[in-house]
């Protein structure tokens, strides 16, 4: 029996409970990636960051990467959670956890989730620095 759970959420991502989603006795491995909101990049301060996207768009998305890491890796359980809205220093803006039989699967599995998802999913970053102007950050587009 597989799990999966895709979520976006205007609410702080509970690390906690997208671990308990993952726990299984099938799986011998575990990974969590957290990314969170830091507060300098390059030489500038960031004061908030918000997240928009168009919900059906980076569902179907999250859904389809989920469905081709399962594909590529023998993964018990897969969860996917994007956080939207505004997000303050230190909050995760996104979660991505996998469970698998063997390590090597779910460290492979989740780098290539959270590679993946920075590129293909329709998720906007707006970064509102110190100064108080902003720029937005499209996927695709280099980033970290």
């Amino acid at each position: 029996m597989t799990h999966a759970m895709i979520a976006l959420t205007d609410r702080p991502i509970d690390a906690a409970a997208v671990l308990e989603q993952v726990n299984s006795p099938l799986a011998g491995a575990v990974v969590l990636f957290l990314g969170t909101t830091r507060e300098v990049t390059g030489e500038r301060r960031t004061r908030h960051l918000d997240y928009e996207c168009y919900p059906e768009m980076a569902e179907k998305k999250l859904a389809e990467l989920e469905a081709e890491a399962r594909r590529r890796w023998d993964l018990t359980a897969c969860v996917l959670v994007h956080r939207l809205g505004r997000l303050e220093i230190g909050e995760a803006s996104v979660a991505v956890a996998v469970s698998s039989p063997h390590r090597q699967a779910a460290f492979e599995a989740g780098k290539w989730l959270i590679d993946t998802l920075k590129e293909v999913v329709p998720i906007w970053k707006q970064e509102t620095w110190a100064d108080g102007s902003t720029e937005w950050v499209h996927p695709g587009l280099p980033a970290d």
